[in-house]
């Protein structure tokens, strides 16, 4: 990690990001220039692929974020120079900023990734997680080869459920005991006015939440503000697929030794978040939780919302109860919230 960051950035390998910016080949005109971190032999190399239309993609690479940058700053400044706009200044750019690691929501989560405590040199700038500097692992042998092999993930399965379907249009809640029509002056307040709390939700979502380390289980999704009960807080969102579907894919990524992401929205479609998902898959599981999932009827869909269930103090976990299936002692998944009312498995 030492090669790997500065005071102003940290340079995680594998990172990628799509940036517009003025053309090296004509005045006035903008392209697109993909940068990239990658590993050459212990250092960080930067590379920055220009793609511009009518034109062969340029690679250029640098042992730094400003070097690379610079190849490509230069030419623009004579470019603009020569087709009289406004003159550019490159010696006042930032490489950090041109690759997008300043970014406030890429900080964010740069910052929560396991190792940057090593980052001795680099300043943070959301604070130093203090859920990073947990205690070392106890291995009971003394020696950590000896120990079973530690899974980097909790297995969530698809049977991940809500607490049943909010219809926007006819206010029914649809639970075990059959569809109950709710009468106007008797709708809890997480049931109205359900279209304009979500358009909301959807516009504030990244205003709500952050990623960090969590005491429960890898990374966690945090309140960045204090939130009022029954409110919605992030929309699980992912792949809508079929059960059939779901099944021959959870297979596939336990073969991959991925973790399983999935949620159930109704009796025969899951929704998939292992690959292509949002942040609220990171939410963990709990015995005594915050929030509650539910499947909200909308005109576009059924929708998997995410909402509190009590005052949530900004600096808090977000949880929910997964409500897994009872299994037997075989396929018993231990449970880590830490509440006083924990059940001690998940399942």
């Amino acid at each position: 990690m030492a090669a790997f960051h500065s005071a102003n950035a940290i340079f995680p390998v594998g990172y990628r990001a799509s940036r517009i910016y003025w053309s090296t080949r004509q005045g006035n005109h903008r392209c697109r220039y993909l940068c990239s971190v990658e590993e050459n032999e212990g250092q960080p190399e930067f590379v920055v692929r220009m793609i511009e239309q009518g034109y062969d993609d340029l690679v250029l690479t640098g042992a730094s974020p400003k070097g690379v940058w610079d190849k490509i700053l230069e030419p623009v400044a004579d470019r603009r120079n020569e087709s009289g706009t406004l003159k550019l200044f490159p010696v006042y750019l930032k490489g950090e900023d041109l690759f997008g690691f300043t970014v406030t929501a890429v900080t964010r989560i740069v910052e929560s990734l396991p190792g940057v405590e090593a980052c001795d040199r680099y300043t943070f700038r959301f604070g130093r997680n203090p859920l990073m500097e947990l205690p070392l692992a106890i291995n009971p042998t003394g020696s950590a080869r000896s120990e079973p092999k530690a899974c980097s993930h909790v297995k969530r399965p698809h049977t991940l459920s809500s607490t049943g379907i909010v219809s926007s249009k006819s206010m029914q809640t649809v639970g075990s005991v059959g569809v109950v029509d709710a009468p106007e002056e008797v709708i809890p307040k997480q049931f109205a006015s359900v279209p304009f709390q979500y358009r909301r939700m959807k516009a504030e979502w990244k205003s709500n939440v952050y990623l960090a380390r969590s005491r429960i289980q890898g990374l966690g999704l945090y309140a960045a503000r204090d939130i009022e009960s029954h409110t919605m807080v992030i929309e699980y969102i992912g792949t809508l697929i079929r059960n059939e579907v779901a099944n021959r894919m959870e297979k596939m990524y336990e073969s991959q030794n991925r973790g399983v992401y999935m949620f159930r929205l109704d009796s025969e479609h899951v929704v998939d978040a292992t690959i292509t998902g949002g942040p609220a898959r990171y939410i963990n599981h709990s015995c005594a939780p915050n929030c509650i999932a539910e499947a909200v009827s909308l005109e576009r869909g059924d929708k998997i919302i995410i909402s509190s269930c009590r005052n949530i103090q900004r600096g808090e976990e977000l949880c929910y109860d997964y409500k897994f299936d009872l299994e037997d002692d075989q396929h018993k998944i231990p449970c880590h919230c830490g509440a006083v009312n924990c059940r001690k498995w998940m399942n």
